[in-house]
């Protein structure tokens, strides 16, 4: 039997890849854009939501990147920046996430005139109220660097100016196709150097080489996405599974990979979400964790990915709580705070089922 949405809601979850700019609320959106004068497609706060979802459903990538355009648009002032990270907090709180890490591009909020640490310190504000007001999630930020750019150094000396006032890391993100992560070396061994965490977008619109590079160049803590690392797996005829190389190392050196299924669906890297490869990455004891990506683009929330998930793997509360504990494990919170939520929070709360 399939678990209700009720009961995924009550367990608690573990969340390592969710855009802020991929997560406002419609009525957010509408608001903001009203006050500023941004035109959107539609104006009506419902209409809108229906909007997001279907233009990211589309198939097309412009009209997919046309999204963002609109979500970014309304985020360029303190005000803006905290109201949209304090809704992303009570969304997820309200989700039963105890544990966050929640990625943006600081580069994209500066049109207006906010420096790269204003809008930190903007974001920032909003997370602690939302986290002050829910009283059971912690959230961290992700500094988030545009591949197809020039300030991923820049980027990186800030998620480590604010690595002890909340923000937990750093993420290239953007088209992967001829734009490797390589071309970011300087900031991964600047990272590196400063014994920073840092995860990459990687292997989901491209293949194996981007994660090759991510992992053994530029030395990735975790893998972004990191879904095409079946490209490297063969299933034989008689159901043996053979790894290569590069699929065995991300196994046996339990490389997170922060699998979005919804996501991935709509920018077809997998067909569907019972052909998704996490059933078979989970089968194989990959470190597999559960995110949303975008929750406005895809129309989802953690819950609703798990429960497609239980649909289409027959999977119950013992996997959820694997994915679950596997996540805060490979959280960039430092040991003894994943320690305590997993004890404290995450086992206590799947044993009350």
């Amino acid at each position: 039997m399939t678990l209700g949405i009720d009961v995924v809601r009550a367990a608690p979850k573990v969340l390592l890849h969710d855009h802020l700019d991929g997560g406002l609320r419609p009525e957010t959106v509408a608001e903001l854009a009203a006050e500023i004068g941004h035109p959107l497609p539609v104006s009506d706060p419902g209409k809108l939501g229906v909007w997001f979802a279907e233009a990211a459903d589309s198939g097309s990538l412009e009209r997919y990147l046309e999204t963002f355009q609109h979500t970014v648009a309304v985020m360029q002032t303190p005000e803006a920046l905290t109201r949209v990270a304090r809704e992303c907090v009570e969304d997820l709180a309200a989700d039963g996430v105890v544990y966050a890490e929640v990625r943006y591009a600081p580069e994209q909020h500066v049109s207006q005139g906010l420096s790269l640490d204003d809008v930190v310190g903007a974001v920032q504000r909003g997370f602690d109220e939302g986290a002050a007001a829910s009283g059971r999630i912690v959230v961290r930020q992700l500094l988030t660097a545009m591949r197809h750019q020039a300030r991923s150094r820049e980027i990186a000396e800030l998620a480590v100016a604010w690595r002890d006032r909340g923000v937990a890391g750093f993420d290239i993100a953007g088209a992967e196709a001829g734009n490797p992560p390589t071309r970011h070396l300087d900031a991964f061994e600047y990272l590196q150097r400063e014994n920073a965490h840092f995860t990459i977008h990687a292997g989901e619109a491209f293949g194996l080489p981007s994660i090759w590079q991510a992992l053994q160049w530029c030395g990735a803590d975790r893998l972004g996405h990191g879904v095409r690392i079946v490209d490297d797996i063969t299933v034989h005829p008689d159901g043996s599974v053979e790894l290569g190389r590069l699929a065995a190392y991300v196994r046996d050196k339990r490389i997170p990979l922060e699998l979005c299924p919804a996501s991935n669906v709509q920018t077809g890297a997998a067909s569907s979400i019972a052909e998704h490869p996490i059933g078979l990455l989970t089968r194989l004891g990959f470190r597999v964790t559960v995110n949303t990506d975008n929750r406005l683009m895809s129309n989802t929330s953690m819950s609703s990915e798990m429960v497609a998930l239980c649909e289409a793997f027959d999977y119950g509360l013992p996997e959820l709580r694997w994915f679950t504990i596997n996540a805060m494990k490979s959280a960039f919170l430092p040991f003894d705070q994943r320690l305590a939520l997993i004890n404290d929070v995450i086992k206590p709360g799947y044993d009350k089922f």
